[in-house]
């Protein structure tokens, strides 16, 4: 069967699992009446209180609803020591709502038949067709390298089940990527790639769930595939035609006055400021690496184009980036039974969720009051600079949520953001430290 013809069945077949269904009020969605009534009081409430207490130097928020803007607002500092507040054009490291951004790029070239899921990845990158699988140590102490049981598939790399793992892996994975080094900025993203296909499987593919890598694989996957680098692809394709102009690698020196400094919380509550040459190195002006996984700068209205292009089935202001049935294949989720929750690592502190492509996906309504709010069928990720976007099909709603300082959590910022965005009374407010 010819792979245009394949790659239309197998989309059919999926579909049947999707969480949502087509519908006419935005292309590809349609879901049941909404339950999300805005209130602007009680989000300002929210986030004004977070950053009153001192839990947060500062945080702003968009929400768009039914066709609409139905909440912007902004809090405290981005920059305290130059007293700078939080504005709208603030720019902030995303970090990992990067991953999102190359997902879609990848499934445009899915849409023109350039793959299919199920691939091998070595068939278009050759230097994984050697990958080897950690599997313990023989009776003396040495590594056992064991041939993987099947390739890593497309598929693997988009859900997070193709067994590659980080620098802060378990030994001896964990070592084997840091003396590889891929995230040197210096490397190109094909030499970065090179060396992570030079590290072991921290499991066999296919058969846990593990943050990775792996969407760097699938930006190198778009430069094979289309013929062109990432970046260049990235604009062309999809910052350029949905007009995100404030999102990027690299800093032009226009930015910096706009750019929020970044801090680090101690568990004490206590905010330093990580000196900008350090926090900013991941959007330098020398650097060669511009990676799937981390990387973009953005601002708040250029966030939420992305988003509300996702919310629209692909098209955003009368451009097409994917269509519909794509979008609803992303956004349901992909973990197979065989990947139960003991094989899931964090995922499950996200709340009732599987994963798609590149997203978490609601399968489930919050399990008790501890877990923030949300809608089934909703897909969403997150950065660790603590900023965070969801996507709510059912009730026609797009949020992006920005901070900058790390490590990801510590404080309810998210919770205290979604439960406002749901709640069903003017109660809400911040959680108190």
């Amino acid at each position: 069967m010819p792979r245009i013809r394949l790659h239309a069945c197998l989309t059919a077949l999926l579909l049947l699992s999707a969480a949502f269904t087509a519908g006419a009020a935005t292309p590809g969605f349609d879901g049941r009446a909404g339950v999300a009534r805005i209130d602007r009081e009680r989000i300002d409430a929210a986030l004004s209180g977070l950053v009153d207490s001192g839990q947060v130097i500062g945080a702003s928020a968009l929400v768009w609803q039914d066709g609409r803007e139905a909440y912007y607002g902004a809090f405290g500092l981005a920059d305290r020591e130059a007293g700078r507040p939080m504005a709208r054009d603030t720019l902030v490291q995303i970090f990992s709502m990067t991953k999102p951004v190359a997902g879609v790029a990848l499934m445009q070239l899915y849409e023109q038949g350039r793959f299919g899921l199920d691939d091998p990845v070595s068939r278009y990158l050759p230097e994984f067709a050697a990958i080897r699988v950690y599997g313990g140590t023989d009776a003396q102490g040495q590594p056992l390298l064991l041939e993987p049981e099947r390739p890593i598939t497309i598929r693997d790399l988009l859900r997070h089940t193709a067994g590659m793992a980080g620098g802060d892996a378990p030994e001896p994975v964990g070592g084997y990527y840091r003396a590889a080094d891929p995230d040197n900025l210096d490397n190109t993203l094909e030499e970065a790639v090179r060396r992570m296909a030079s590290v072991p499987l921290l499991y066999q593919p296919g058969t846990q769930w593990l943050y990775s890598p792996a969407v760097d694989v699938q930006a190198r996957l778009v430069e094979v595939l289309s013929g062109m680098p990432f970046e260049r692809y990235l604009q062309r394709h999809v910052l350029g035609p949905l007009k995100m102009r404030d999102t990027r690698y690299t800093l032009r020196a226009q930015d910096w006055p706009r750019m929020a400094a970044l801090y680090q919380r101690s568990d004490d509550g206590v905010f330093t400021r990580i000196p900008d040459a350090e926090a900013y190195k991941l959007n330098g002006r020398q650097r060669a690496l511009t990676p799937g996984s981390w990387g973009l700068v953005s601002s708040l209205d250029d966030y939420m184009r992305f988003a509300r292009m996702l919310l629209g089935g692909g098209e955003l202001d009368g451009v097409r980036l994917l269509q519909p049935a794509t979008v609803r294949l992303m956004a349901s989720d992909a973990l197979p039974a065989a990947v139960g929750a003991g094989r899931r690592s964090w995922l499950p502190s996200k709340g009732q969720v599987g994963f798609g492509i590149d997203f978490a996906v609601r399968v489930a309504p919050p399990a008790d009051a501890e877990e923030a709010s949300g809608e089934v069928g909703e897909f969403f990720w997150d950065g660790a600079a603590n900023t965070l976007f969801w996507v709510d099909p059912a009730n026609q709603l797009a949020a992006v949520l920005f901070a900058q300082w790390l490590p990801f959590g510590k404080v309810p910022l998210h919770k205290a953001f979604r439960d406002a965005v749901y709640a069903d009374d003017s109660s809400a407010a911040a959680p108190r430290p």
